[in-house]
């Protein structure tokens, strides 16, 4: 009986463990072209994740799926340490990066560069003092393209390059 009572308790302890670590709020606050080059476009996410716990916790590793009018354009994720001090902000950035060849089926449907819809699903693996956790991230909006990287821009600038 004696044995019972102390599984019984240690169940109840250890089944409380979720609880007290609460799961972090985690707010997109952008999404941004931050380079064009030769192979492709840097696109980078930034993410807000508020730790509402007593006690840090730490990023070991996230994943990403991009998909931009409803289809597939970027899958990766990569292996990283951010330490998330406890009852506070941190921004977290997430880097992309996009092959021109990925955008080609999405200008083939000739989306308005105003708005763009797309959707972002994420994790973010977090280690906690109790073990190890996955945050999910799942964010839908609309992209506006920046002029400078807008098509015509780009192909203003190849014709303005053969004018003589």
């Amino acid at each position: 009986m004696r044995r019972l009572a102390l599984l019984l308790l240690l169940l109840a302890v250890l089944s409380g463990c979720n609880t007290l670590v609460k799961t972090p709020v985690v707010v997109m606050k952008d999404l941004s072209v931050v380079s064009v080059d030769p192979a492709g476009a840097g696109m980078e996410v930034y993410l807000r994740l508020k730790n509402p716990n007593n006690f840090d916790l730490k990023l070991y590793g996230y994943s990403y799926d991009l998909k931009v009018m409803a289809l597939p354009l970027v899958k990766g994720g990569a292996r990283e340490e951010i330490n998330f001090p406890a009852n506070e902000e941190t921004d977290v950035r997430i880097p992309i990066r996009v092959a021109y060849a990925d955008l080609l089926e999405i200008l083939k449907r000739k989306p308005d560069p105003d708005k763009i819809p797309y959707q972002l699903a994420a994790g973010l693996d977090l280690e906690t003092p109790l073990g190890q956790m996955s945050v999910p991230v799942k964010h839908t909006g609309t992209y506006a393209i920046p002029k400078q990287y807008r098509p015509t821009a780009i192909f203003g600038k190849i014709a303005d390059f053969f004018k003589f």
